[in-house]
């Protein structure tokens, strides 16, 4: 095995990168994951994977060991109870454990697994990346390896526009139950030596949020690869096709404000069909779907190639971003980079992200169905002006944000971390140095 070359600043490093739930089509932790790694890979690094189900999608170059849990929220099944010979590690019993009073458990029985995988590994590896997980294994595994995470946004903005749009008292009770994994992550997360984050807003929020300090966190902005999400020639773009993502319906992505201002924009006589990047699931979204007779209007697609991706967003006359919150958003600068209008809200950091309203971005408030509709009727009405604001928005994503600039900023944190006085020790200890 060779020696750590993390105190070189030329030489490549080998890496443990991991991620509890990181299939891309889950959302954007499985996009970072999936292009992240292949970025590291192309400036020589060596990357090693070790997830949870659903399995990320990775470069050939980099390779995936796989962690299971007992998979207690597939697509096929979501919130299943095991049967009894699935039991087969302690960490089973306390996956099913947290499930059974309510919580969500995969960080932290993923964290534990992860622990006991690499203290068995500890000479292999100069550095943990640590995708979102934060279950309290993290802390452990920190101490016995250099170790730095990434914190896309705080779960804390996601649990409360969850309960603000709970039904009733034992609802909003039930998901605040769900979600008390979020105070583990902030008890870790404040733990850690170095906390990566993608955005000015959200390391506000996260300090905010959860407490970490202000001194531990770091601006990597994420990426889009320009070469693959650009105009496609010989595409032509239907008129009064809109385009968005919803990986999940859950509130804070907005996905219910985007259906509403469709139905009202239809009663009004335009024809707005809506091409829906995800799987129809039961929820406020498909309830409305149903009760504005939106169904032939609406297509969901998933599953589907990058490349299929990005014709679709080339027929689209808009991009359209509804969401209440959002830690950066991989779907606003994939649709700026094909060249495609984007319509967003000004929830969390879309802003920061999507620039300046009229030139790169027509921007309308966050959670208000008739301004996202007036908004998105003004831009159909104004071919110059998504002409306009379509080829600004992509100038920006190319200026600002690629993945072989979000690895070349992530290693340079990953040198200053391996340059901590305490992890230079742990680099010897295991015989890294």
């Amino acid at each position: 095995m060779p020696k750590s070359a993390g105190l070189d600043p030329d030489a490549p490093l080998s890496l443990a990168y991991l991620t509890y739930r990181g299939k891309p089509h889950v959302g954007g932790q499985g996009i970072y994951t999936r292009h992240l790694t292949k970025a590291l890979v192309d400036l020589g690094h060596s990357v090693e994977v070790l997830g949870g189900q659903p399995y990320p999608v990775l470069d050939d170059r980099v390779t995936l060991t796989k962690l299971p849990s007992l998979d207690l929220f597939n697509d096929q099944y979501p919130g299943r109870f095991p049967a009894y010979w699935e039991f087969k590690t302690r960490y089973d019993f306390l996956e099913v454990a947290q499930f059974c009073t309510g919580v969500f458990p995969e960080p932290l029985a993923f964290s534990a697994r992860v622990h006991a995988h690499l203290s068995e590994r500890l000479s292999q590896f100069d550095l943990v990346h640590d995708n979102q997980c934060l279950g309290y294994g993290i802390v452990k595994l920190e101490e016995k390896l250099p170790l730095i995470v990434t914190l896309h946004h705080p779960i804390t903005r996601d649990r409360m526009l969850e309960m603000e749009a709970a039904p009733n008292r034992f609802k909003r009770w039930s998901i605040g139950r769900w979600y008390n994994f979020v105070k583990m992550q902030g008890r870790v997360a404040s733990k850690m030596p170095r906390v990566v984050v993608v955005s000015e807003n959200s390391i506000q929020d996260i300090h905010t949020d959860m407490g970490v300090s202000l001194d531990r966190m770091r601006l990597v902005p994420v990426g889009v690869d320009p070469d693959l999400f650009k105009p496609v020639d010989g595409v032509h773009r239907i008129r009064g096709r809109l385009i968005t993502t919803a990986s999940a319906d859950v509130a804070l992505k907005g996905l219910a404000f985007l259906i509403e201002a469709m139905a009202k924009l239809r009663a009004d006589g335009h024809d707005i069909t809506l091409t829906i990047i995800g799987k129809p699931k039961p929820g406020k979204s498909m309830d409305l779907i149903d009760q504005y007779g939106l169904a032939p209007h609406i297509d969901f697609v998933s599953g589907v190639t990058d490349e299929r991706i990005v014709e679709l967003y080339s027929q689209a006359e808009l991009a359209v971003v509804p969401s209440l919150y959002e830690g950066f958003s991989l779907p606003a600068i994939e649709a700026m980079c094909t060249g495609t209008p984007l319509v967003a809200t000004d929830g969390g950091a879309l802003p920061e992200v999507t620039g300046t309203p009229g030139e790169t971005v027509f921007r309308c408030r966050k959670g208000d169905a008739d301004d996202l509709a007036s908004t998105i009727r003004d831009a159909l009405a104004n071919p110059d002006a998504r002409t306009r604001v379509g080829e600004a928005g992509r100038q920006r994503v190319l200026e600002r944000w690629t993945w072989a600039r979000c690895a070349q900023l992530t290693v340079e944190q990953y040198r200053e971390v391996l340059a901590m006085p305490q992890n230079i020790e742990k680099l010897r200890r295991n015989g890294r140095l």
